[in-house]
């Protein structure tokens, strides 16, 4: 039973609030301080390490060397200042919503919830894109004889979900596990790659005499560097996610931002790494268009067959953490009632089941159309879109909120942000232009995006739950300001 507010500011924004009981949230409750920062910092880098193993080397066919690595630079100051940004806002606003409860604080409910969509549409696609990878890489390994990934990826999303299931403190520390392994496999690539690495191989694509700036590392010239963008963002992708794990942390003012910086310096390092040595080794042109490059580029020695099966491992620790993720933010949104509010009761064991089953039922069939590039694009475009309203909600509260409690203190304020919300409005256009390749992906995208919006627009608006933690972080907020 729920009991009707009063009027108040948030019906003058055109929504409208109620308490539910106490009953409607026993029924959505998170297990609480499962882990800490150095946990965290797994989760950072589990979420992203597939990246360096498969999909940002599609970035050379459109940028070539050059221009990847440029626009790698460029995207990693990008997730730096954002990581940054991310940190002080998980500090002040620990909830299981993340970039969705930082926007809602500082932008309203519409704000709060078009971030919440975007990253939702992002962590919902991207399973599916790494699925086709692992796919990738049974194959080329010959597992099981599996020879049509479809096995693969239900096996994947069945297997994975139901670990999940089975309640966040045992996933996580699989994933963990997992990530380490991955983490490892790079270091064996490095020792195995250092040796064959020769220059040249990093200008093996063609020059296109006609583009503007083209020249034997630029071989597509300066617009390269752009195209590449959406494939840079690969190297990173995710790591925005861990303060999803706020509600189900030790200490979260303290221990999320530790942890979400000390994933980020990790991945700076393997972006390097993985970026210039297979690059080196393989050739530009032969890694450009591989589902499996840090293999390819050992060839076929004993190396090579090490880290294609430590490869799979990286891929289902990310694929497996942003299960994690999605199921969080749909938990989220959905315990505020914004979305279905089934869709965030959990099990005995604390785990939101509908929001682990549906978004993988979802990846799963989107899996199955095989186009792992495409895919990873229309991620990348959701993930882009929450960037840009998650800076503006740093830089909004900063102005608006400066004595809020903020245990950890972004370096440079809103210098920092506004340098990420820049870049990733640059990186929102970049992506929009691939897109333009293949005008049914760029459709379906902003199609999805549309029909959460009308959903909010027609019903959901007025049915918000003003006693979920991430609407009582903002009602707080409004209160106080009521009595200034």
């Amino acid at each position: 039973m729920s009991i009707t507010n009063p009027p108040s500011e948030h019906s003058a924004r055109g929504v409208e609030e109620h308490v539910e009981s106490n009953e409607y949230l026993a029924k959505r409750q998170l297990k609480k301080g499962t882990a800490g920062w150095l946990l965290l910092a797994g989760l950072g880098v589990s979420y992203v390490v597939s990246g360096d193993y498969s999909g940002w080397n599609f970035g050379l066919a459109h940028g070539g060397f050059g221009g990847l690595a440029i626009a790698a630079v460029i995207i990693a100051g990008m997730y730096l200042a954002l990581v940054l940004g991310m940190a002080e806002l998980s500090s002040a606003l620990p909830a299981a919503g993340g970039g969705y409860t930082f926007a809602r604080r500082a932008l309203g409910p519409w704000g709060g919830f078009a971030t919440g969509t975007a990253i939702l549409i992002e962590y919902s696609i991207a399973p599916a894109a790494i699925a086709t990878f692992i796919g990738a890489y049974v194959e080329s390994l010959g597992l099981f004889g599996i020879h049509n990934g479809w096995w693969v990826y239900l096996a994947a999303y069945a297997f994975f979900i139901g670990i999940h299931l089975s309640g966040v403190g045992e996933a996580l520390k699989v994933m963990f596990v997992i990530t380490a392994i991955a983490l490892l496999g790079l270091v064996i690539f490095a020792v195995c790659a250092i040796g064959q690495f020769d220059v040249s191989n990093l200008t093996t694509i063609a020059v296109d005499v006609n583009a503007a700036g083209a020249s034997a590392i630029l071989p597509h010239g300066y617009l390269g560097i752009w195209a590449a963008i959406p494939f840079a963002i690969w190297f990173f992708l995710a790591i925005e996610g861990v303060p999803l794990a706020a509600e189900e942390t030790a200490n979260p003012e303290k221990n999320v931002p530790r942890g979400i910086i000390a994933a980020m310096t990790v991945l700076l390092v393997t972006c390097a790494v993985v970026l210039v040595l297979t690059t080196g080794v393989g050739g530009a042109q032969q890694m450009s268009a591989s589902g499996n490059p840090l293999v390819e580029a050992l060839g076929s020695g004993a190396g090579a067959k090490l880290v294609n099966y430590i490869g799979l491992a990286g891929l289902i620790a990310s694929f497996f953490s942003i299960i994690y993720a999605y199921s969080r933010q749909l938990f989220a949104l959905s315990r505020a009632g914004y979305l279905p509010t089934q869709l965030s009761v959990t099990n005995s064991r604390k785990a939101p089941t509908l929001a682990l089953i549906v978004p993988g039922v979802i990846g799963f069939l989107l899996s199955l159309t095989g186009k792992g590039d495409l895919l990873l694009n229309m991620a990348v475009f959701g993930a882009a879109v929450s960037y840009v309203l998650m800076m503006v909600s740093h830089i909004v509260l900063r102005r608006r909120e400066p004595n809020m409690p903020r245990p950890y203190r972004t370096p440079g304020g809103i210098v920092t942000t506004g340098f990420a919300l820049v870049i990733a409005v640059i990186a929102v256009i970049a992506v929009i232009a691939t897109f333009l390749v293949d005008p049914f992906a760029v459709g379906l995208c902003l199609a999805v995006f549309a029909a959460f919006m009308l959903y909010f627009a027609v019903y959901s608006r007025h049915r918000l739950v003003a006693n979920s933690p991430d609407e009582e972080f903002a009602m707080l907020a409004e209160a106080e300001d009521e009595l200034k």
